[in-house]
């Protein structure tokens, strides 16, 4: 049948497969044999020739060897744009953290020994001071993840008992996380009060009964209303908690002990001024505006965060000796407020103007190697960045990006192309153009995004 000739040889695969730098070997050759044999047999079937170029053949076989790929990519080059990008890890940590906890971890530590009385010790004293420290609170501590910080928060405190929270608050956020699932799960009533756009404070005071136990604020983290709307601030929800004899409680998501000096970010409240509200918990991530490592972090009234740590669960969802050395050296870098760009990646791409995003775009674009007569064209465009990460959904920061376009070939081709780079590149496409958004790429990285930029320029 003629459209067997579609199919490329063994030969024009390994070849292929080598210009991709794509992994060799036996168990590849045998993955090459079989996704040809395939091949062959799916063509013998067909009534008639697919529209397939033996171009697209090849593409298909090299998406198959990078997904079964025994060992996955290092790292990759995070070209979107969004800071805080959940598919990609959220926060990067800086190499000097690593460095810095290297010895405990590759060695016994004094994880739950205290070294003065010879006796045990309590796991996490030392991040539990620094967040008292850093914030003001009267106590702290943290656990696996922010979803597991609200869960102790409102199992410790709210079990059997009723909980009040807007409609408009609601939310789902990634990973299919519900806040009714979550206080059903943790053994507590809601009782939803306003409507999804308009909540007045009203709303609670009506719906409060003898066995209500608290009121409960969550920042809708990935979603913002305008138009005709309200809701009830924090200050307002403590004030009216306490004149009935209720805890305050705040799901804040996504917080920081860092006051932002510049962009949007400047009127971002730190952990202190929101624990000043009055609310008694508060909860948040310890990797996104943070920086740090996946955390819940847990602030507030000590008699309360003590009953969290005393809670059965705590334990179940207490950190392990590496996230917690971890943390601590994330919160450590926080009690130098002027070093903390240079200290946490996060917060420096956050921080950064187009001006100092500019000097590593023109890095990148004078190491391009374009021939007069190739096939793409770039340019240097403004754009806008993302804090992501169900941080800030709505606040933008202005940046620079490269943009590709191809003659011939389709962004959303040119995007899988960079994806199977030797270090991948995640890149967006807008306009039917592929952006390389200059501000999350990290300082280390420009060379590898230069070489597979190049790379990609010599294929045909």
């Amino acid at each position: 049948m003629s459209h067997f000739r579609m199919l490329p040889s063994i030969t024009e695969a390994d070849a292929f497969l080598k210009s991709r730098s794509l992994p060799a070997g036996l168990e590849v050759r045998k993955q090459v044999d079989a996704f040809l044999a395939q091949a062959r047999q799916t063509l013998a079937l067909a009534q008639e020739a697919p529209w397939l170029s033996k171009q697209e053949v090849l593409e298909t076989l090299a998406d198959e060897l990078v997904q079964t790929s025994t060992r996955a990519p290092d790292r990759v080059i995070n070209a979107t744009g969004v800071v805080v990008h959940t598919n990609l890890g959220r926060a990067p940590l800086a190499a000097e953290l690593f460095q810095s906890v290297q010895n405990r971890l590759c060695a016994y530590s004094p994880l739950e020994f205290d070294l003065k009385s010879g006796e045990r010790g309590e796991r996490g004293e030392r991040v539990q001071s620094l967040l008292r420290a850093l914030s003001g609170a009267e106590a702290g501590t943290a656990v696996n993840n922010n979803a597991a910080a609200v869960f102790l928060m409102l199992r410790a405190l709210a079990a059997g008992k009723e909980v009040l929270v807007s409609r408009g608050e609601l939310v789902e956020i990634g990973g299919s996380f519900r806040i009714p699932d979550i206080l059903r799960e943790a053994g507590v009533t809601l009782v939803e009060v306003g409507t999804t756009n308009r909540t007045r404070l009203s709303d609670y005071e009506q719906a409060i009964t003898e066995n209500t136990a608290a009121l409960l604020k969550v920042h809708p983290s990935n979603y913002e209303m305008r138009g005709f709307t309200a809701e009830v601030t924090l200050p307002e929800l403590a004030n009216l908690a306490h004149q009935h004899n209720l805890t305050a409680l705040y799901d804040w998501g996504s917080g920081s002990f860092y006051r932002f000096a510049q962009g949007p970010l400047l009127g971002h409240p730190t952990a202190t001024q929101v624990l000043d509200s009055g609310v008694d918990v508060i909860t948040f991530s310890g990797d996104k505006l943070l920086g740090g490592v996946q955390a819940g972090l847990i602030l507030g009234r000590e008699t309360l965060v003590q009953q969290l740590r005393k809670h059965p669960l705590y334990r179940a969802l207490r950190l392990d000796k590496g996230a917690l050395a971890l943390l601590e050296e994330t919160l450590a870098a926080y009690l130098d407020p002027t070093h903390v760009p240079e200290r946490i990646p996060t917060v420096r791409m956050l921080e950064e103007s187009k001006d100092e995003i500019r000097t590593r775009a023109e890095y990148t674009l004078a190491r391009l190697k374009l021939s007069q007569d190739s096939c793409f064209t770039y340019e240097l465009r403004e754009t806008e960045s993302l804090a992501g990460g169900g941080a800030l959904p709505e606040l933008t920061l202005p940046s620079l990006a490269l943009v590709l376009k191809h003659t011939e070939q389709s962004a959303q081709q040119l995007q899988t192309r960079l994806r199977r780079a030797p270090v991948p590149v995640i890149a967006r496409i807008q306009d039917e153009r592929v952006w390389l958004d200059f501000r999350t790429v990290l300082p280390g990285e420009f060379a590898d995004l230069a070489d597979a930029l190049n790379a990609l320029c010599l294929q045909k």
